[in-house]
């Protein structure tokens, strides 16, 4: 179900369509999108709010079906695919770094940390030990028993990406990561973004409204009235 037919591209979107239904309207925000993303590279999306940035998000990570078109993901063809297989690949490939940090508050930073891999079935204890080799790695691990409240907002995204590279991710989807932060601490998390991408070869998909943070990923991809416009710079 998992097997990769080709190595270097990890995402293909095909004249994707997705519509919301408000009473007795469909408002379509997503149309006719075609895109390619390779394994490796890193990718700004930009656009006004309510462009269809969040939804085309959602449908990258998972979250929501396309109404028409083809979705492959890791070779997967996401209409294939069980709700059940969409949780298992969620897991296997993607990593979520968000605007409000989403971590679990009577939790420390470690086991916020641990926790996709108590998902998986990994006993506590080695669970506890890979989340903390990878607090290291974010420069964190002098607070891993830390919670999030005692934390400041840089450091509560630091604890973040290490959330969302503990299960050795594919694809690291960030909405508005720098949103909380101050510009120096924003500046801080994109480096580490970055060099994540560059060091470990992990996918990068932002979604900003900065264009300085945009300009840093070798592609800025806009979402306009649900269509996709791409500028690369290489």
């Amino acid at each position: 179900m998992f097997e990769n037919n080709d190595e270097a591209r990890l995402i293909q979107l095909q004249h994707i369509g997705r519509c919301y239904r408000l009473a007795d309207r469909t408002l379509p925000v997503l149309q006719d999108v075609n895109l390619v993303i390779e394994r490796g590279e890193s990718c700004a999306l930009i656009g006004r709010s309510g462009s269809g940035k969040s939804t085309l998000l959602n449908v990258l990570g998972l979250l929501d079906r396309p109404d028409t078109g083809s979705y492959h993901i890791n070779g997967t063809d996401i209409a294939q695919a069980s709700t059940d297989d969409l949780a298992a690949l969620r897991n296997r490939l993607i990593g979520f770094v968000f605007q409000s940090f989403n971590l679990l508050p009577r939790l420390s930073a470690l086991d916020n940390v641990a926790l996709p891999l108590t998902y998986r079935g990994i006993p506590p204890k080695q669970a506890r030990v890979q989340a903390h080799a990878m607090l290291e790695q974010v420069g964190l691990a002098e607070r891993g028993d830390h919670r999030p409240a005692s934390l400041s907002g840089g450091q509560r995204q630091r604890v973040a990406i290490a959330r969302a590279l503990i299960g050795n991710p594919a694809l690291i989807l960030a909405d508005e990561p720098t949103g909380n932060l101050d510009a120096a601490t924003a500046q801080e998390i994109m480096k580490l973004l970055i060099d994540l991408n560059s060091r470990q070869g992990v996918t990068l998909i932002v979604v900003t409204h900065d264009p300085d943070i945009a300009s840093r990923l070798a592609r800025q991809i806009e979402v306009r009235q649900g269509q996709l416009y791409e500028s690369t710079q290489r």
